[in-house]
């Protein structure tokens, strides 16, 4: 996985990295937005396009924030 959606998407939901996206990787959760790791191309466009800034690559995510990973992983299953 590049990329993970954090805290700041929870029950925020602007989606403009569903737009951007040029593989079609990000889908509306129940309470947030979540970037398949399988088909992520780590392009970056995401994160530039996200307006409240909860996108962050998977290997500068804080302790705290791991959560993230593991519900995205989990939402994919």
């Amino acid at each position: 996985m590049a990329f993970v959606i954090t805290h700041p998407c929870t029950n925020e939901k602007a989606g403009e990295c569903v737009s951007i996206c040029p593989v079609d990787c990000i889908t509306e959760g129940p309470d947030q937005f979540f970037i398949d790791p399988n088909a992520c191309i780590d392009c970056g466009a995401c994160v530039a396009a996200c307006p409240v800034e909860a996108i962050i690559d998977e290997h500068d995510l804080t302790e705290d924030q791991e959560v993230y990973l593991e519900k995205a992983e989990s939402f994919f299953g």
